[in-house]
């Protein structure tokens, strides 16, 4: 049997780290348009939408140590992660995408060899899988 402490300790510390993701991707995406002069096409900002709430909504989750913030989170983590996919898809297939002034499926700035869309994908399953797993044990 697992003790209760552990359990609660373990989804306090995933929550925590969600909270962290979701910040630094707060915090990259700011950077990367008021600090460098990037302009955001339509989907990075519908993915911005998706993210911005997260730090909040998982902050105050961690703190309290609620790990049925699952019911909150998923639905933002979720359709964040399709859009950071299929942003990715467009950039890598230069599908030309037809929404905005500015192209999707241009790359305007990489790190590490990854593109904004990649790293907003990764952001967001790390977000969707720590927010599983604070949920999981939990009965």
């Amino acid at each position: 049997m697992v003790d209760s402490r552990f359990v609660s300790d373990r989804s306090r510390l995933f929550l925590a780290a969600a909270t962290v993701v979701a910040a630094v991707a707060t915090a990259g995406s700011l950077y990367l348009s008021l600090g460098l002069g990037l302009t955001p096409c339509r989907l990075c900002w519908y993915q911005r939408i998706l993210m911005y709430p997260l730090v909040v909504v998982l902050g105050i989750a961690a703190v309290e140590n609620r790990p049925g913030v699952v019911r909150t989170a998923l639905p933002l983590a979720v359709p964040g992660t399709a859009i950071a996919a299929y942003h990715s898809w467009l950039q890598v297939s230069q599908t030309t995408c037809g929404i905005g002034a500015i192209s999707c499926a241009q790359v305007q700035y990489r790190v590490l060899g990854l593109t904004v869309p990649n790293l907003s994908l990764m952001a967001f399953l790390l977000v969707t899988g720590l927010v599983v797993a604070a949920s999981a044990g939990r009965s």
